[in-house]
């Protein structure tokens, strides 16, 4: 029955990137090196209404989507290794693809987190084949609280383990706006 549900999902899968290559198409990104244009806090933004989250991760942006449209705009870090999709445990490297922001949590270390459906059928079956652990437990997440080193310092480079991380008050309100159960697409 597994591998039933496995050529279903593999067959469906080139159908339902069509979509996403046509928002690519039709709705160019800011190129790397742009300068990054984040929303003004006062702009409203219903909680709820962000049906997708968009991570580029060239660009180092997260944009929070509503019907194919950018409402809000941020930047993040990522993994110590930023280039490439994730291919095993341990190789400090973001994901790419598509998951689910499945459930939240305050964090000790980074504030407020939010969980990443990370590994997906795709990423565990490539995992499987090169006989590796695919990992687990990649977040989207603020920044530690430091004595010794300011957030200004965090978001300037990439630091963390293969997860997303933003300043602690853009966390927040990507936490008050965005609900389990999101998309999100992280992109190279």
């Amino acid at each position: 029955m597994r591998w039933l549900l496995a050529v279903l999902c593999l067959t469906c899968a080139p159908l339902c990137s069509a979509s996403f290559t046509q928002t690519i198409i039709s709705k160019p990104v800011a190129p790397a090196g742009a300068p990054v244009l984040i929303a003004p806090a006062s702009s409203p933004v219903i909680p709820g209404a962000i049906d997708k989250v968009l991570v580029i991760k060239s660009a180092h942006q997260l944009q929070l989507l509503s019907h194919g449209q950018a409402l809000k705009t941020y930047h993040v870090s990522l993994g110590k290794v930023p280039r490439g999709p994730k291919e095993r445990e341990g190789d400090l490297r973001t994901p790419e693809g598509l998951y689910w922001l499945d459930w939240r949590k305050t964090s000790d270390r980074y504030n407020l987190a939010i969980h990443l459906s990370y590994p997906n059928i795709r990423d565990a079956a490539q995992a499987r084949d090169k006989n590796v652990a695919a990992g687990g437990m990649i977040m989207l997440h603020g920044t530690p609280v430091d004595n010794d080193y300011p957030e200004w310092y965090f978001s300037s480079l990439d630091w963390t383990d293969g997860c997303i991380a933003l300043k602690n008050d853009d966390m927040r309100e990507v936490w008050n706006l965005v609900r389990d159960g999101t998309l999100i697409d992280i992109r190279p």
